[in-house]
């Protein structure tokens, strides 16, 4: 199509870049469908009146956004809407991959080792929670036949206590409870963009929540990170090119490389997130368990960030708490967005939530998790020594860096065999990346002892010493 000539009298801002945007707009709406060739820079270059380093530019700016490429000798081409990533969801064909797919094993057989979870771990919660429960059953047993229709004001209370942090202190007015840290995220990416935006992501983060974002609608762009988390340079450049309404941080023990973000990089982020107009969603949850002085974004930029935290990590996962500090005003507007996402609130399980907090167990459990996690990090220590491991005190999972030849997803393959089951580095890429991590992620927390645990890291240590010569998929 090489007589495609866009119209940049429109728009704002470089030529380039609004040559960029054109070329994604008529990619998103068919005028250039998957396989047509671009004009070549120099005669694009002439015939829209521009140096040719605009094109150049814009080509390259498109090529980023994954999609376009271009070949010596051939020219370039609108790559195919699979690769791409980024048309219409009511235009894109079924992919072979979607946002609905996973890599884990719901289904793992019963005598596998659970090393690919990081809940809470069992510390005898669950007569404490029984007790309660009963006790809060009994106290409202009208309020648990029918819907919840209202938030009473111990709920938001019990939310503004959860997530203080330092300096950090919620008002209750902007808290929203909500049915776990997970729905609190998503309502907030639903009430606060739309189909289309771009969500800025970690190359490697929980990445269920950009499976989600994608599943209703929204795009994903990556940032580079290096070993202290996301590098704001970096943020500054996604900004300023793709224009995202989000970024989803989780700054203290980021999940999966523990990375913790230092306090200069927190203040950089919160700069650029106000210079763009770009909201923050601050994901605490291990950030609750981790020894992190830091101050948290939502201290920094209160405006624009949504702090969630919840009780799955530091309480335990089957209670499903969890809530949001939301800017000023803006909690109306994601309260309603995770009724309509979730259904509402179960009465139960929040008031649940709330007397576990209030009444201090919640803290108590926390403590108590802690000391376990601190224990089995110490059995972790012993077994990896001598590899590359990342993991921090408190904090439920260990970053394991594969020793030559071994790869991420053969790893974990060979560890399935053996019985234990672990995340590999695809587990928890946010989007489409050329970017290989050789790591796997193991959390300790969810076999039932330490014994358990003892056993399962004797296996991975064992297997990285045999290295991938020892491991045969073939039946």
């Amino acid at each position: 199509m090489t007589n495609w000539l866009p119209n940049l009298t429109q728009g704002g801002g470089p030529l380039y870049l609004r040559l960029a945007d054109r070329i994604e707009h008529d990619i998103e709406n068919g005028v250039l469908p998957e396989g047509a060739k671009l004009p070549p820079q120099r005669n694009l270059a002439f015939d829209l009146g521009v140096t040719i380093g605009t094109v150049s530019r814009a080509y390259a700016l498109v090529r980023e956004r994954g999609l376009i490429n271009g070949e010596v000798g051939r020219g370039t081409y609108v790559l195919e809407r699979a690769a791409a990533g980024a048309v219409p969801a009511e235009r894109r064909s079924p992919p072979a991959s979607s946002p609905l797919d996973g890599t884990r094993e719901l289904d793992a057989a019963a005598e596998k080792l659970r090393f690919d979870a990081t809940a809470a771990p069992d510390v005898g919660q669950g007569e404490t929670i029984a007790a309660l429960s009963a006790r809060t059953n009994h106290a409202h047993l009208q309020e648990m036949t029918s819907y919840t229709r209202t938030y009473p004001e111990h709920w938001l209370a019990a939310g503004s206590r959860w997530l203080a942090r330092g300096a950090f202190r919620p008002s209750a007015r902007d808290i929203v409870p909500t049915l776990g840290a997970h729905a609190a995220v998503v309502a907030t990416i639903a009430a606060t963009t739309s189909p289309g935006d771009h969500i800025a992501f970690e190359h490697l983060t929980y990445s269920q929540v950009a499976r989600s974002a994608s599943l209703i609608g929204r795009r994903i762009t990556l940032v580079e990170t290096d070993t202290h988390g996301m590098v704001p340079e970096d943020l500054e450049r996604v900004c300023a090119q793709r224009h995202p309404k989000m970024v989803f941080l989780m700054p203290a023990a980021q999940n999966p490389t523990v990375a913790t973000l230092p306090r200069e990089r927190r203040i950089a982020i919160a700069e650029i997130v106000r210079k763009h107009n770009v909201w923050l969603i601050e994901d605490n949850l291990y950030g609750a368990l981790a020894a992190d002085p830091q101050p948290v974004l939502a201290e920094l930029a209160p405006e624009r960030t949504f702090h969630v935290g919840g009780l799955s990590k530091s309480v335990a996962a089957g209670v499903r708490g969890g809530w949001i500090a939301c800017p000023p005003n803006y909690a109306r507007r994601v309260q309603v967005a995770h009724r309509m996402l979730t259904g509402g609130l179960p009465f139960m399980l929040t008031e649940l939530s709330a007397q576990l907090v209030l009444s201090g167990e919640a803290d108590a459990i926390r403590e108590k998790c802690i000391a376990e996690n601190n224990a089995r990090l110490a059995l972790a220590r012993r077994a990896l020594s001598g590899y590359s491991a990342r993991m921090s005190a408190n904090v439920p999972f260990i970053w394991l860096e594969l020793p030559e030849p071994w790869l991420s997803g053969t790893f974990k393959n060979a560890a399935s065999e053996e019985g234990v089951l672990i995340d590999d580095a695809d587990e928890f890429k946010a989007g489409r990346s050329d970017r290989v991590f050789h790591h796997v992620r193991i959390g300790i927390s969810a076999p039932r002892s330490r014994e358990e645990t003892a056993r399962g890291l004797s296996v991975i240590r064992r297997l990285m010493e045999e290295g991938s010569a020892g491991y045969d998929s073939l039946d």
